[in-house]
This record gives structure tokens, sequence and C-alpha cells, in this order.
């Protein structure tokens, strides 16, 4: 009889960017006994989702939404076996682990902003394949029928048009401490416009604090990375262009 095939192996980075706080806060719940995982002699953490339903289950990380994770998983494995590559060769080019890309591609986990983007570039492609919006939409898109997709813990992102479209434009919700991740970058421009909360962004070493009713554009090129820093819902009316990521 075969034995169960084992299950993907995470490092404390990856985990903690899962969750959202730092490697030295994941170590301190350990040393507290809030969570347990076992350890390679590489130091891996095993069993990447189990880490994370740990949390869940203890109230220290919300649960996230499942559907759009779920469509997200397998359409990066489809665009993975389409072009024959492995998970490892992919990982490493957008520098995460094995199992976390794993976990991603069997839907127990969702990737970050950054990791998004980095995966898109990788596979030639934008952000628009990962919400399958091959199909054009009308003039009207009514709440119900935007095309959804979590973005990491705490980022929603929901596609307010596509199709022939020479702007992408998204509403970004985003949870409290919630973020973008690491910086990151890409062709084109943005547009953001703060409809309620906080936002904190940076491009390259500078630093902006946005809040409800400013308005921001930059140059999609300059390194970049976000966070909500506040206690409530961040809403953003976000556009790119060209719809690249």
């Amino acid at each position: 009889m075969k034995s169960a095939s084992p299950q993907p192996y995470l490092k404390i980075g990856d985990v903690a960017r899962i969750v959202g706080v730092s490697p030295s806060v994941i170590r301190s719940w350990e040393s507290l006994g809030l969570t347990r995982p076992q350890r390679t002699a590489s130091k891996y953490r095993l069993n990447a989702p189990a880490i994370v339903q740990l949390l869940k289950r203890d109230g220290l990380v919300a649960a996230h939404s499942a559907s759009g994770s779920a469509a997200l998983g397998g359409r990066l494995r489809q665009l993975r076996t389409k072009r024959g590559v492995s998970l490892a060769r992919v990982a490493h080019a957008v520098g995460i682990s094995v199992g976390f890309l794993s976990a991603i591609e069997r839907s127990h986990m969702s990737a970050s902003v950054a990791t998004l983007r980095k995966l898109a570039r990788f596979y030639k492609t934008n952000i628009l394949e990962f919400f399958d919006a091959s199909h054009s939409s009308s003039p009207l898109v009514p709440p119900a029928r935007r095309k959804v997709l979590d973005a990491g813990q705490g980022v929603r992102m929901e596609l307010l048009a596509w199709g022939n479209t020479v702007m992408e434009p998204h509403l970004f919700r985003i949870a409290p401490q919630a973020g973008s991740g690491e910086s990151y970058t890409h062709e084109g421009e943005e547009f953001l416009y703060i409809l309620r909360g906080k936002l904190h962004i940076a491009l390259q070493e500078k630093k902006f604090q946005l809040k409800s009713g400013d308005s921001f554009y930059f140059q999609s090129s300059t390194p970049h990375h976000w966070k909500n820093p506040g206690r409530s819902e961040t809403l953003v009316l976000w556009i790119n262009t060209p719809p690249t990521f």
C-alpha cells in the first residue's frame, strides 16, 4: 500500500508572510506553546496548511474566503503545467519556497499582491489571467458580477471592468494591518483614490500617508509597497494602465 504523500515544507519566512506578522512573532508563538510545528534538519516547518489552520483555530489569524483562492490555485497550476515547468523552478524564480507555491496551487493559502505580480511576470501574463477575465464585460458591471481575487491575508481585489480595455480598474478592500508584502514593480502607471480609511505607501525610500479623499499617482516601474495602518478596513479605487500589473 502506498504511503500518503508528504505535506509541503514551509520556511518560517513563508509562514510569517502568509499570517502577516514578522518571523520573530512566529518564534514567540512557538516558545509560548501556541504553535508546535515540526522541523526538518534544515529547519523547514512541516505541514504548511496545518500550521495556518492551527493559527486560525486559535484566533491568531483570520480565515479568508476560499472561493477566490480555489480558482486562483487551479489557474496557477494550469499555467505551470501548460509550460511544463516544475514547482521548484517557479518557486526559485519568484523567491518563495516550493512548499508555499504548492500550498497556493492546492488552494490552501493565498499569495500576496507582490507574489502574484512576480508569478504574472514569470508566466509572461498579467493579473487578469488570475481573475479568469477572458470574456469582455458589458459597460455596466453590478457589484454582484465583479470578479474577485484574494491577494494574501486581508487583501481582496474586485475587478470593476475587463475585456478589451486600456485600463485595469479595481476596488481594493484592505483589512487592518494587511498590505502588499515586499516591494514590487511592473510596467505602466497607477492612480489611487482612497474611498475610506488610510493607506501607507512607499515609493523606494519615500513614504506617503494617505487618508480618505486623497488621490495618488505614480509610475509602476518605481519599487513600491503599501499597507493599511489603521484599525478599520481601507477601500481604494485603484487603476493600472496598461493592464499588465
